[in-house]
């Protein structure tokens, strides 16, 4: 059994990554692992060929079945959902592509999809599994499967944020930018926040309806600069700031009192902040308290 320990711990970094993919929650992903583990030290007798294969399809039907059920809780969700935060290490920015499946914007996008949908979409086109190897996973046939991949891939590219050629890609906002505009909304400083923020910013936030949070997206750089030094009255006065990594951006964790007050995940576009989300439910806090390290399997 120790084997099988030191197999399990060498692929939980991909195991976790597919399963985080596909939930948009890290208290989720490491329950489905939790389970996938239990499942894997206990699994009948009889040498498994391919573990990596083996527990990579354990995890993906464990959290297709997990998206099915939690699917109709998260239509009822108070206010804005976003996905839980989780603070990352630097290798997951160096990947262009594991840090865009795991932005906040992205996993957005995945889950307007349908479980299958998301399935499909991340083990092709993040963790590059043929169709034949999914339809496998997800007991499809290949070509319902490449027809799913079809129909997912169009979704995304459809409702991702600035994919036209007159306007770039927004990509994480950096480190400097983060500290000026905390800094702006702390002072008060509206003119510097302008030109900070871009002028369509859009801000999100999500309480859960545990935790004050709006609970309609904010639009527009005069109203989002009103909101962030509002903020910074209240949820950073008084607060202690660690700048950090979040889902591979910029980001600012907001301790208070000494408990998780608030996370806050930046994008930025020609410079300027053009998405700042804001995440304050309680239960969605607990995973920003150490980096997880992300893995791809670089199966492309």
């Amino acid at each position: 059994m120790i084997a099988d320990d030191d197999v399990f711990t060498d692929l939980r970094p991909l195991l976790f990554t597919v399963a985080y993919d596909l939930l948009g929650s890290a208290v989720d992903a490491d329950d489905i692992l939790q389970d996938c583990y239990l499942r894997w030290r206990h699994r009948p007798d009889g040498d498994v060929d391919d573990p990596r294969a083996y527990l990579v399809t354990t995890v993906s039907r464990a959290c297709l079945n997990h998206l099915r059920t939690v699917r109709r809780r998260r239509e009822t969700y108070v206010g804005n959902w976003l996905p839980e935060p989780i603070r990352t290490t630097e290798d997951a920015s160096r990947d262009a592509v594991l840090a865009d499946s795991v932005s906040i914007a992205m996993l957005l996008v995945l889950e307007t999809l349908s479980p299958v949908e998301r399935a499909v979409f991340v083990l092709h086109d993040v963790f590059g599994y043929p169709h034949a190897e999914i339809a496998a996973m997800i007991r499809r046939s290949e070509p319902a499967v490449r027809q799913i991949a079809h129909r997912a891939r169009q979704h995304v590219q459809a409702r991702r944020p600035a994919t036209d050629d007159e306007r770039p890609r927004r990509e994480p906002a950096g480190a400097e930018l983060v500290a000026e505009f905390l800094h702006a909304a702390h002072t008060g400083d509206v003119d510097a926040l302008l030109r900070l923020l871009a002028p369509d910013v859009v801000q999100i936030s999500d309480g859960g309806g545990r935790v004050h949070a709006a609970r309609h997206p904010i639009t527009g750089a005069h109203k989002v600069a009103t909101f962030a030094m509002g903020l910074a009255r209240s949820a950073m006065s008084g607060a202690r700031v660690e700048l950090c990594t979040v889902n591979g951006a910029s980001a600012a964790i907001f301790t208070l009192h000494g408990s998780l007050d608030s996370v806050a995940v930046f994008e930025a576009e020609h410079g300027r902040i053009s998405r700042f989300y804001a995440i304050r439910n309680p239960d969605k806090l607990t995973a920003v308290d150490k980096p997880r390290r992300l893995d791809r399997g670089r199966n492309e």
